[in-house]
């Protein structure tokens, strides 16, 4: 009944967390792919929002972590499981505490999202992902720029000043232009010589609106599903805390049984 009782929890423990690295190698394997396929000024200028790098280390750090689930459970090692509950907890608090103080701090939290936007539309042209990913949002939720499609300034080429040699001087991204019906090619220079003009005549050919509010809108109209997407994150973690401490505390009883007959067999009297 012991061996059992301990064989479902280690089973359970070790099925997730080879699944977890099964996901790990795969972050990491497209996240160097995505790295080697760029060129090195273009990675070195934009390194603090390149996804490719994101992905490498989170994949690194969830691999180094299920491996000490993996290997623990595998060698019943006390240690290692101890070490697995120790960083899913400290992950879990971690989660927690910046949902709770992104929720108290909402509006340093948005200018903190906007700074980061604002980092990112100046490495527009740097990072084919990060460009890929910006035209992905900016036509996922109908906007343009930080705040506004006047924030396009900040990138050295659709800056407006009058020295700027650039041909997308004053202009914004294909992804701010408002959708043409029936359209077989994308008119990529749709956007030419909006950021000269006032919101009302701009506003006819691309989106005007920001970002940043666009994003706050779609979370406060979507809190279910950002509340299911974070108790399906946490949920897991929760899992493995658990699991992971019923079976270091069954290994812990499997040792004193083990002691106890040991120090019984030596007795003659027993």
């Amino acid at each position: 009944m012991a061996i059992r009782a301990l064989w479902f929890p280690k089973s359970q423990g070790l099925a997730r967390s080879l699944f977890l690295q099964v996901i790990s190698m795969a972050m990491v394997a497209v996240g160097v792919y995505a790295r080697l396929m760029k060129h090195a000024e273009a990675a070195l200028a934009s390194l603090a929002v390149d996804p490719a790098i994101l992905l490498i280390v989170v994949g690194i750090l969830m691999f180094l972590l299920t491996f000490c689930g993996c290997i623990g459970s595998l060698r019943e090692n006390i240690c290692l499981l101890q070490t697995f509950s120790l960083c899913l907890t400290i992950v879990f608090l971690l989660q927690l505490a910046a949902g709770i103080l992104g929720f108290i701090f909402s509006d340093k939290a948005r200018g903190k999202v906007s700074e980061i936007f604002n980092n990112a539309i100046v490495h527009y042209r740097d990072d084919l992902d990060l460009q890929n990913l910006i035209d992905f949002g900016q036509k996922k939720f109908s906007c343009c720029g930080g705040i506004s499609y006047k924030d396009w300034s900040l990138n050295m080429y659709f800056n407006c000043s009058e020295d700027n040699p650039s041909r997308e001087r004053c202009s914004v991204p294909y992804s701010c232009c408002l959708p043409t019906p029936n359209q077989a090619v994308i008119n990529t220079m749709c956007g030419q010589g909006m950021q000269a003009l006032d919101y009302l005549e701009a506003s006819k050919v691309i989106y005007t609106n920001g970002c940043i509010d666009k994003l706050v809108n779609w979370i406060h109209s979507n809190l279910f599903l950002v509340g299911g997407v974070a108790l399906g994150l946490a949920i897991p973690q929760l899992v493995g805390i658990l699991l992971s401490q019923i079976l270091v505390n069954q290994i812990r009883d499997q040792i004193k049984l083990q002691l106890y007959n040991q120090q019984h067999q030596a007795d003659p009297w027993y």
